[in-house]
C-alpha cells in the first residue's frame, strides 16, 4: 500500500466536494432548461465517479485492482438498471 500525503488527500476532498455541487446544482439547471435529462444524466454520472474516488483512493481498492474494478464494474451495471427501471417513471412527472 502506499502512503500518501495530506495534501493528496485534500485534493481528492475538494474534488468530490466539487461533484458534490455539481450534483446538487444539476436538478435546478435540468428544471430551467426543461431538460429532466441533465438531471438524471448529472445525478447518476457524477454518482459513479464519486463512487468510484471514494473506492479508488480513500478506501485504497486501487492495490487491489482486479476485485476494485469488479466491483465498479458491478455498480455501474446496477446503476444502469436503476436508471433503465426508474426512467420511464421519472420522464412522465
Amino acid at each position: 500500500m502506499s502512503e500518501h500525503g495530506h495534501t493528496y488527500y485534500v485534493k481528492i476532498w475538494s474534488i468530490l466536494v466539487a461533484l458534490l455541487i455539481a450534483s446538487v446544482i444539476g436538478p435546478f439547471v435540468g428544471t430551467a432548461l426543461g431538460a429532466k435529462w441533465i438531471t438524471l444524466l448529472t445525478a447518476f454520472g457524477i454518482a459513479v465517479v464519486k463512487a468510484y474516488m471514494v473506492a479508488a483512493k480513500f478506501m485504497h481498492l486501487e492495490v487491489e485492482k482486479r476485485l476494485a474494478s469488479l466491483i465498479i464494474l458491478t455498480a455501474l451495471a446496477l446503476v444502469f438498471l436503476f436508471y433503465g427501471a426508474a426512467a420511464a417513471d421519472v420522464m412522465n412527472l
